[in-house]
């Protein structure tokens, strides 16, 4: 029983490295290595076909608004709103600037 060195799901996994060192020492008997390599297989469903009826109806309510609040944020706007557009920008009796003395400097 020794212990776990690397785990790989979708590519080839790390070795300890004990064949690199027996290389190095110039053992070539691999009887007393303390590496195993093990490798397992899960196989999984493949019957995996669900339908709008296996959702309870709170998913399928949540389901259906996010979908059509999502949809809703790519609609193209043909011209942006001005939201004053119609009314129109107050009289000015005096200039405010000059009358308190206040510069962009």
């Amino acid at each position: 029983m020794g212990r776990v060195m690397d785990i790989s799901f979708f590519v080839h996994a790390d070795d300890c490295g004990m064949e690199q060192a027996m290389a190095a020492t110039g053992d070539d008997t691999m009887d007393n290595g303390c590496c195993d390599d093990e490798s397992f297989t899960l196989s999984g469903q493949d019957n995996l076909k669900l339908s709008w009826d296996d959702l309870e109806i709170v998913s399928q309510v949540f389901l259906a608004t996010f979908v059509t609040s999502y949809f809703d944020l790519f609609v193209p706007v043909e011209k942006l709103p001005i939201p004053h557009e119609k009314y129109p920008p107050p009289n000015l009796v005096k200039d405010i600037h000059i009358l308190d003395q206040v510069f962009l400097i």
